[in-house]
């Protein structure tokens, strides 16, 4: 069971005109390296076929380069190579900022953006995510930001992170255009997007489903015994290596492929930042799940049987 076939199907997002490839590449672990060893970290996304490259302006805080550091690193990439742009669709966050410790202000949203474009080194941004709800910022503020990046073509689309449904949907109320995806934690591990509301408001208004961390930020791809949670994890890890015995492919991929299984069509962001590991996620293109088998993990990640 699957909906999606190789690296060459295109889903789009949302209604904004842009279309990626079933996989992304995503950029949180890029805290550390050098121009030369995120080129190659790039070109082994683009080599498995992935379009969409995710990243955010806080990406690096807490590393040797600091906040703004992973857009930094990917824009000397991008100056060196721009041939390598032409392939992307270019995605990054704004309104995370320690210790604060999100402001989604419209003068901050504006500077974020800003400030972006010029580590990436590029005139536009084909998708600018809102990256936290900030709480005490209104939607009608959030939406007026959106509006005037757009107007000013300094973004294609607009996006959101970590939203819950409602608040995406008071955020879509005051907009003068679709919001074009929303990115949440998704993986056979982390189920709730089935539950909440998030996946099912992305097939109504038609958004795209960007899932971080389709790995459970590692635990999922760890050795048995390895996670600190194991009474958790383990019956997930058994479900996903039953498949992968029977596909002859790696956990990871089996994984992956879960999360493409729904009909959303949730894109899974490949966390890894080693080109190797990174080459193996194309593996999923190859494992087709059986309706029994996706279910399975689902029960296995909830620790009880479906009602």
């Amino acid at each position: 069971m699957s909906l999606v076939t190789s690296a060459e199907t295109r889903i789009p997002l949302g209604k904004s005109g842009l279309s990626v490839a079933p996989m992304g590449w995503g950029m949180w672990r890029l805290l550390g390296g050098d121009r030369m060893s995120t080129r190659r970290r790039v070109e082994a996304a683009l080599e498995i076929g992935c379009t969409l490259f995710d990243t955010a302006d806080i990406y690096g805080y807490g590393g040797e380069r600091g906040f703004g550091g992973a857009e930094s690193l990917l824009g000397e990439v991008l100056r060196e190579a721009p041939q390598l742009r032409e392939r992307m669709v270019l995605a990054t966050k704004a309104g995370i900022t320690p210790p604060v410790p999100y402001n989604s202000s419209a003068r901050y949203l504006l500077d974020a953006c800003e400030a972006s474009l010029r580590r990436l080194g590029v005139e536009r941004i084909d998708l600018f995510q809102v990256h936290r709800p900030d709480l005490l910022a209104h939607p009608a503020e959030v939406a007026q930001a959106l509006e005037r990046l757009r107007s000013a073509g300094k973004i294609q689309a607009a996006g959101v992170s970590n939203h819950t449904a409602a608040q995406v949907d008071a955020l879509c109320a005051y907009l003068p255009f679709d919001l074009a995806s929303v990115q949440n934690e998704f993986s056979p591990l982390v189920i709730e997007p089935l539950s909440d509301g998030t996946l099912d408001q992305a097939m109504r208004r038609g958004m795209a489903v960007l899932a971080w961390s389709p790995l459970a930020q590692g635990r999922l791809a760890a050795s048995p015994g390895e996670a600190s949670d194991q009474s958790r994890v383990a019956p997930v890890i058994d479900a996903l290596d039953a498949v992968a015995a029977r596909a002859g492919r790696p956990r990871s991929a089996v994984a992956y492929a879960w999360v493409m299984a729904h009909p959303a069509r949730p894109i899974p962001l490949v966390g890894s930042q080693t080109p190797d590991r990174i080459r193996e996620a194309r593996s999923a293109y190859s494992v087709q799940l059986t309706r029994e088998e996706w279910y399975r993990i689902l029960v296995a990640s909830r620790g009880a049987r479906m009602p």
